[in-house]
């Protein structure tokens, strides 16, 4: 039976961290991006464990709380701080294994319960899992000790009859009015958390970024199943580059009329299909401004390339445009290679609940409240707008310099991504095909004139 209990302290802003670092993060999406070699970033909250305190990704693209056992010795686990299950007098540990594999990396270990606190909430009897054997998820570097995943209990791995996510115990003890949190994804690198410009509150908003929930925009979350939700998506209708429209190709989510983005802070870019990400990179790239890493299968793009790159989400009659910083197109926060940076939008297509993945280098533009289910409303998703375009802009050109680069160009306006592949793709055909003509009459040509030299021509 869980119980949470309000713990008065003087601010209810929990300490949200920004770290960076080597960050092979879950993705709610299978993709096929390899950003292994690039700089990533994690998002730490401080979670107090049965009386141990920790730092753990703040996770809105997955379900189960998890942390690193003192049992753990792989080589991924050391240097990290460890759960000690002797140093706990309210730990509950079960048979059910706990098992995740990630994209890159995996997760072994036993499902338990434990009291839990998150800011001024303490829950008793929270399920979660103790990792005793990780692979490839890079924890030492960030000084990440696990997971706090905080979307849907249909995405929980950890089985539903072993206990609720700690998300759905929050929201159960809260009315109507107080069941979200809100979060902001900061850019400050501070390891002193008082500086830190990142924000997670639960049940209130915080009052140094707004406390207006008018200024924001709500769309309900999407459902493929009519009152089933897993993660925090929402439609999304276009991207504009310097105002010209990229069309997107269809939703591959069923029953969805427009292509439908994952909003997940446990993600550092922006994933989607290979054919709007081409298309997108190749508009940019008038100039030589752009180019794909084969070795790294990633886009690259010049370092002082500016342009004004807005998502447009939300369903069709009130959708919104948000538009990105230019740091987050040309992602400079790695290292760079003569002047050559990671395109902040990269390619994905092993679609599984979304058709786009929103990571930190969207939602550090925004001020987000995931709103749970009420009486008079399902889950709802609420954005507002943090960044000003033409302020970002300048920001951007003092920083890295002015864009030599023509203005992008998009092939026509109207193509969708596919079109603009096959376009190219026919054009190429026609060469070649122009080309195999070509040479074929050459051929005959010369055949004929060496045979009227011989006398022996016939037609």
């Amino acid at each position: 039976m869980n119980r949470l209990d309000y713990r008065s302290e003087p601010s209810q802003r929990m300490q949200l961290r920004l770290q960076r670092g080597l960050h092979k993060d879950p993705s709610v999406l299978l993709s096929d991006v390899s950003v292994a070699s690039s700089q990533e970033y994690a998002y730490l909250i401080r979670t107090d464990i049965g009386g141990q305190e920790f730092w753990i990704t703040f996770d809105t693209g997955s379900s189960d709380l998890w942390v690193v056992s003192s049992d753990c010795t792989s080589p991924d686990c050391q240097g990290i701080t460890r759960y000690s299950s002797s140093s706990s007098s309210t730990l509950t540990l079960s048979d059910q294994p706990f098992k995740l594999i990630y994209l890159m990396g995996s997760v072994l270990g036993t499902v338990g319960t434990e009291t839990v606190t998150l800011g001024p909430y303490e829950i008793s009897s929270q399920t979660f899992a103790l990792a005793n054997q990780t692979s490839g998820l890079g924890l030492s570097v960030t000084g990440n000790s696990g997971i706090l995943g905080l979307s849907f209990p249909l995405a929980a791995s950890i089985p539903l009859t072993s206990g609720r996510p700690i998300l759905d115990n929050l929201f159960t003890h809260f009315d109507d009015q107080h069941r979200f949190f809100a979060f902001k994804l900061g850019r400050n690198e501070s390891q002193d958390v008082s500086h830190s410009d990142s924000s997670l509150t639960i049940g209130e908003l915080d009052s140094s970024l707004t406390n207006d929930t008018s200024q924001f925009v709500f769309t309900p979350v999407f459902a493929s199943t009519p009152g089933e939700y897993d993660f925090w998506k929402l439609p999304m209708q276009q991207i504009t580059i310097n105002a010209q429209v990229l069309p997107l190709t269809r939703s591959l989510v069923h029953g969805a009329p427009s292509p439908i983005a994952v909003l997940d802070t446990g993600t550092t870019l922006i994933l989607g299909p290979t054919g709007d990400v081409d298309a997108f990179w190749y508009a940019i790239g008038t100039g030589g401004s752009t180019k794909y890493n084969q070795q790294t299968q990633t886009w690259q793009v010049r370092c002082d390339r500016a342009v004004d790159v807005r998502i447009k989400l939300g369903n069709s009659d009130s959708a919104k445009e948000y538009p990105l910083h230019p740091a987050d197109v040309s992602w400079a926060e790695g290292k760079t290679q003569d002047g050559w940076c990671t395109g902040g939008i990269q390619a994905n297509n092993g679609v599984d609940s979304g058709d786009w993945l929103l990571g930190a280098v969207f939602l550090r533009n925004v001020y987000a409240i995931h709103q749970g289910t009420t009486r008079s409303n399902p889950p709802m998703i609420g954005l507002l707008n943090m960044t000003d375009p033409f302020t970002a802009l300048a920001e951007f050109t003092s920083s890295r310099g002015k864009d030599p680069a023509p203005p992008p160009s998009l092939l026509r306006a109207g193509s969708s991504a596919t079109e603009v592949r096959d376009t190219v793709a026919t054009c190429v055909a026609c060469g070649v095909c122009g080309f195999l003509i070509g040479a074929i009459g050459i051929v005959i040509y010369r055949l004929r004139q060496r045979r009227r030299s011989q006398g022996q021509v016939h037609i």
